[in-house]
């Protein structure tokens, strides 16, 4: 059975280092501790007194001071390691913890999981094709030498990096390694680890390597486990549950995270807020539980995205000169059917080209795969098509050779509606009110990644709520944006009501509207 010797790099709070090295080997696993070597010295006292009986606890032999970013991480790390290969022999796997770290699993549910498979668990992805790095240098972490900390000495850091620059000391990466990145949260088996420290030993370029760049601890071992271990034995990805804001700070959990935590599809979770005093409880029993059963769902990242991006509503930059001075055209009409559910404005506006033989585009914003004509390359990717909004309808409605065009936006994208409103054309709003079952929300919320097969009742009662009141908040923000051309159309109106709205939006005879008002199954799900 899987044996797991725990690496743990911390720098503070040493009752929570103790009582975390108490759970952990409680359950028949072992730990290496490195405390920051700038932390208080009566800090380290107290921990190893704590834990001077306990034969599954050994200590990193020499300590180092440690700053974000610099080789000394990666010292720690391996400092901790030696000490762990030597006090735990029959250690079968080694797992990077911090002290903000919790179990969100039990140890029995732990030891079946490493147990299942006999592979490398590291996130290691291509450092120059994958978009990993989200801001700030990229290829400057490797082919020039850092010496200075990024956070403590700025000044000096940027400076070191343009005098570098200047005079073209750019060096090149060690020609026989493969440059990877990912999470420096790993959990490698003993064959793995051994392999490294075996190769560094012989490799004195590399650890010089290493040594200067920047941020090592995102790069050494996610490249070294590359070089050394089949890629079948690999498993790209941590088994610690993490999450980051826009803003590359990492999102903190508490009291009221724990049936969140324990959906996640990994092992342990950071980082935990020291004040999440229930929160670490819970999860301390929960480790050492037996038994245990969890619902794998997996939608923490999605669920955050989703959650955190509904208080961002009216940052919008400014429109780009070219959108702001551009125009459909004067003697045009954009006609946008705005509806929730997609396949009702679907089929609204199939029976409208059918009827009136309108040119239509549905989704254009929403669907990569909507269907368009060939307009120069400009609708080939999302991003060019919100970028240059206005140039495509342009070319929409000079390809058709028409002054009316038909489109299907969601209510979401309040910031085109305002953006079209704005134009010197006619923009006619159509807007689908639909009913919203229990039953559908669900479906909406594991087609958009919110939720998954297993994800508990619980949480989807929880979450069900926040997701029909997001829906009524957008249909409110385009009734409030007042439009001068917005008519509506209801699923719980007869056709005779909807046939009005939709004379009026279409400019056609109500004969003609009663008609598609009256498609077969408009409503469906």
């Amino acid at each position: 059975m899987a044996r797991i010797a725990f690496i743990l790099l911390c720098h503070k709070d040493p009752d929570a280092i103790v009582k975390q090295a108490q759970r952990l080997t409680a359950a028949g696993d072992c730990i290496a501790i490195h405390l920051d070597a700038r932390a208080d010295p009566g800090h380290f006292a107290r921990i190893r007194a704590a834990l001077r009986d306990n034969p599954a606890v050994t200590f990193a032999k020499r300590r180092v001071r440690c700053g974000w970013g610099e080789w000394s991480l990666v010292q720690a790390t391996l400092n901790a390691v030696e000490a762990a290969l030597g006090a735990f022999p029959e250690a079968t796997h080694f797992y990077m913890l911090s002290g903000d770290c919790m179990a969100i699993k039990s140890a029995e549910y732990a030891h079946a999981f490493l147990d299942a498979r006999d592979t490398d668990y590291i996130e290691s992805v291509d450092f120059f094709a994958s978009d990993w790095i989200r801001t700030g240098i990229r290829e400057e972490r490797l082919i020039y030498r850092h010496w200075f900390n990024e956070r403590r000495q700025k000044r000096l850091f940027y400076a070191s990096l343009d005098i570098q620059r200047r005079l073209g000391l750019a060096r090149r990466v060690p020609a026989d390694l493969e440059m990877m990145i990912g999470s420096q949260w790993w959990c490698l088996r003993r064959r793995t680890v051994e392999a490294i420290l075996g190769f560094l030993a012989g490799r004195p370029d590399v650890v010089r390597f290493f040594r200067t760049t920047w941020i090592p601890d995102e790069t050494m071992f996610q490249t070294l486990v590359r070089h050394l271990v089949p890629e079948t034995e690999i498993e790209s990805r941590t088994l610690t549950f993490l999450m980051f804001s826009d803003y590359g700070v990492p999102v903190t959990f508490y009291n009221d995270h724990y049936d969140l935590l324990l959906s996640q599809d990994a092992l342990f979770a950071r980082k935990i807020s020291p004040e999440a005093r229930d929160l670490k409880r819970r999860l301390g029993h929960l480790y050492a539980s037996e038994g245990t059963e969890f619902q794998i769902s997996d939608e923490g990242r999605s669920l955050y995205r989703f959650l955190t991006g509904r208080g961002r509503i009216g940052r919008r930059f400014a429109p780009r000169f070219w959108e702001a001075e551009g125009t459909l055209g004067h003697e045009r009409e954009l006609l946008i059917v705005v509806c929730k559910k997609w396949h009702v404005a679907k089929r609204l506006v199939g029976r409208i080209r059918q009827m009136t033989n309108l040119p239509c585009a549905e989704y254009l914003f929403n669907e990569e795969t909507a269907e368009l004509p060939d307009l120069g390359g400009i609708q080939k990717s999302m991003e060019k098509r919100h970028r240059h909004r206005r140039a495509l309808m342009r070319m929409l409605f000079d390809y058709h050779g028409a002054d009316r065009l038909v489109v299907c936006m969601d209510p979401a994208d309040l910031d085109l509606l305002l953006d079209f409103g704005r134009d010197r054309s006619v923009t006619r709003i159509l807007e689908i009110e639909c009913a919203f079952t229990d039953a559908y929300l669900v479906g909406h919320a594991m087609r958009v990644g919110l939720a998954g097969p297993r994800t508990p009742r619980e949480t989807l009662e929880r979450l069900l709520p926040t997701i029909r009141n997001e829906i009524a908040f957008e249909s409110d923000r385009i009734r409030e944006a007042g439009f001068a051309h917005h008519y509506r159309l209801r699923e719980n109106d007869p056709p005779e009501a909807n046939a009005r709205p939709l004379a009026e939006f279409l400019a056609i005879g109500d004969a003609q509207a009663l008609e598609i008002a009256r498609t077969q199954h408009l409503f469906a799900d």
